[in-house]
């Protein structure tokens, strides 16, 4: 460690945001990077400590106080090398993480954590920039062919993981373009889809065959997967919404929150989607568009205003979070239960709600109970429903693949080898997991990839 003293010497600073009304205008990100001296600045707040709790938090167990000391020196490159030795995609997470690196950081217990996020995203934006973001072909190739199902964050990383053992590796996706949840459930202005093309670029150049347009299960039969390659991966997500299971749930202008964000980001790149049907940010989508306004509903009560450190850290807490599309215009309304959907000529317009509270029945499981004189009517033109997901869809391709499902209904596999309980396939990310985050999705691509080398080769190389 270059500067012990960093930390109390030097102010934390983040990355600012474009102001509100400059930004709702178009669908460009709007986080404004710092100059590289800031950066240098902000790594040397690193203590380095003797237990670097920030390891943990991450998920892709980040060496983040390597590559912040070595951004404090200006070896970027160095840096560069560092970050991408533990993450495939780190342009992907230093945008699109909730950081709980920065939560685990030893700096939070005084809620003044490193800028780990920012400083991981000028890394990678610097390498890209000045050119030292190369295709890694690999010396020499095995003989194997590996398919690979899905195109989200685990499948990338899987896909890029088993390319640079030396395998054969075909990547199938079902959409009309690679990228899964990056790219249909997360809008522009959180990340720019540039960023998913580029590193497909690199993945070619690799050796990846991307096969868009392939729905395996409906297109293209597991059997026939698993008969023409040595291994298969199902990274195919998690994409069963949860249903809001109420009368008058028919009506038109109800929609899943994927099915809008999937439309307007058709919009964005440039498709032709003026009837398509409308887990991402429904709410600074919706600001965009031009909504009049918008009313975020929770049916658990409101999160404490600041967590308890003594009992929370370095765990990611439960806390009141305020998300920069909240800031752009959206009322929140906590412990409100809707118990219909009204409308006229079949079409929504309005929610008809009642106020509730929680707290623990005779078994010791908390319960609501409505809150009596509490009912009201909400009006609505369009209601999102973004109530997360329930697991990977069955119908197609999971059935089709007669793998064994967990009691949540997730593709059964364990962390170590990833194999499901069908010969030569193996499944990651959220369709194993269950709807989670990219960070994470990214993690289990690489173990995947790891566990495929080893049962094909009998040992592996590749960092877990």
């Amino acid at each position: 460690m270059g500067l012990p003293t960093g930390f109390l010497e030097i102010e934390r600073k983040d990355r600012p945001y474009e102001k509100v009304e400059a930004r709702l205008k178009n669908w460009k990100e709007f986080v404004l990077p710092l100059p590289p001296a800031e950066i240098g600045k902000q790594g040397a707040r690193c203590m380095d400590c003797g237990i670097p709790f920030c390891h943990n938090g991450c998920p892709v167990n980040n060496l983040i106080p390597d590559w912040n000391d070595l951004v404090r020196r200006d070896r970027w490159r160095d840096a560069l090398e560092m970050l991408h030795s533990t993450n495939n995609f780190p342009e992907f997470t230093g945008r699109i993480c909730p950081a709980p690196c920065e939560a685990a950081c030893t700096l939070n217990i005084d809620d003044n954590p490193v800028t780990i996020k920012s400083i991981e995203c000028a890394i990678v934006d610097r390498g890209w920039d000045e050119g030292w973001v190369v295709p890694l072909v690999p010396a020499k190739k095995t003989g194997k062919r590996v398919a690979v199902v899905g195109s989200g964050p685990a499948g990338l990383a899987c896909a890029q993981q088993v390319a640079r053992a030396g395998h054969s590796v075909t990547l199938f996706e079902k959409a009309d373009r690679i990228g899964g949840l990056l790219r249909y459930g997360i809008p522009d202005f959180k990340m720019e889809k540039r960023l998913i093309d580029r590193r497909v670029r690199q993945m070619e150049a690799e050796g990846v065959e991307f096969r868009t347009g392939v729905e395996v299960g409906a297109t293209l039969s597991v059997k026939s997967l698993l008969e023409g390659y040595d291994a298969v991966a199902l990274t195919g997500g998690a994409e069963l919404p949860r249903d809001l299971e109420v009368p008058g749930r028919e009506l038109d202008g109800i929609h899943y929150a994927m099915e809008f964000l999937v439309q307007q980001n058709k919009r964005v790149a440039g498709d032709d989607e003026a009837r398509a049907a409308p887990r991402g940010d429904c709410i600074g989508t919706s600001n965009r568009q031009g909504a009049a306004s918008v009313t975020q509903l929770e049916v658990m009560p409101a999160p404490p205003a600041r967590e308890n450190k003594a009992l929370t850290w370095p765990d990611w807490p439960l806390k009141m979070r305020t998300s920069s599309s909240q800031e752009e215009g959206a009322e929140r309304d906590f412990a409100v239960l809707t118990k219909r959907a009204v409308g006229k000529d079949g079409k929504v317009e309005a929610l008809e709600c009642v106020r509730v509270e929680w707290g623990k029945g005779a078994d010791g499981r908390m319960g609501m109970q409505e809150v009596a004189g509490s009912a009201f009517q909400l009006k609505a033109d369009l209601v999102l429903l973004a109530m997360g997901f329930l697991g990977p869809r069955k119908p197609g391709m999971v059935e089709q693949a007669g793998v064994a499902l967990d009691p949540r209904g997730n593709v059964a596999a364990n962390v170590v080898d990833y194999r499901t309980s069908v010969p030569k396939l193996f499944a990651a990310g959220d369709m194993r997991r269950g709807q989670s985050l990219v960070v994470w999705a990214i993690r289990e691509g690489r173990q995947c990839a790891r566990a495929i080398d080893e049962a094909l080769m009998g040992t592996t190389t590749l960092p877990r």
